[in-house]
């Protein structure tokens, strides 16, 4: 599990086939930036642009993941080198500044709006019309792996439009800064609206 709180920028410095098959996966060194990797050993997981993965590898300052064709399939950043959010596990003893955040993502959206306003910036992101019912007015949304408030929803024929708010802080510590209009960006929805599904759903079955 995660928070959404980025706790460093790394960067993707070389991509590895893991194989000559088509569907093979690539492995990926990542300089961790101000990340610090004492405390990690391998096995354990480190969130990368908001996707969870293994750390395979370590040196003082760098660390390894395997990414299996499915993840690269089902998510943006993690094919190319350049900078990229990351985020260790977390742990009992930390505080759950950001959502509980499982490190899955659940669909791509497609950013439609990116500019200053004020002191801060908005953010809209069309989402894919699957998981547009997730999304709420004053909820969260995971966007690269950043735990963010979402300001309003507009629904329209090919998913919604969420808007968000992005305080200098944000912009300076995260890659969020690096976006522009037409940019693909890693989605994670709210864990408890999922399971909120869930129940309701079931509820439904067992009333008939």
């Amino acid at each position: 599990m995660f928070t959404g709180i980025v706790a460093a920028i790394g960067r993707i410095t070389s991509i590895r086939a893991l194989g000559s098959d088509p569907d093979a996966g690539v492995r990926l060194q990542i300089h961790a930036g101000g990340l610090t990797l004492d405390d990690v050993a391998l096995g354990d997981s480190i969130a990368i642009n908001g996707a969870c993965m293994t750390v395979t590898h370590k040196t003082t300052d760098s660390f390894a993941v395997d990414v299996s064709r499915e993840s690269l399939n089902c998510t943006v950043g993690l094919d190319r080198e350049g900078e990229v959010n990351l985020e260790k596990a977390l742990t009992l003893a930390e505080r759950l500044g950001g959502h509980l955040v499982s490190g899955h993502v659940d669909g791509l959206g497609t950013v439609a709006y990116f500019a200053p306003v004020g002191e801060s910036w908005r953010l809209d992101i069309l989402t894919p019309p699957e998981l547009a019912k997730y999304f709420a007015y004053k909820g969260s949304a995971v966007v690269n792996g950043v735990s963010l408030t979402v300001n309003s929803v507009a629904d329209g024929e090919h998913g919604c439009t969420i808007s968000i708010n992005l305080i200098p802080h944000t912009i300076a510590v995260t890659t969020l800064k690096h976006l522009a209009p037409g940019a693909r960006v890693n989605l994670e929805v709210d864990l408890i609206a999922r399971y909120v599904e869930r129940m309701l759903a079931t509820m439904a079955v067992s009333a008939r």
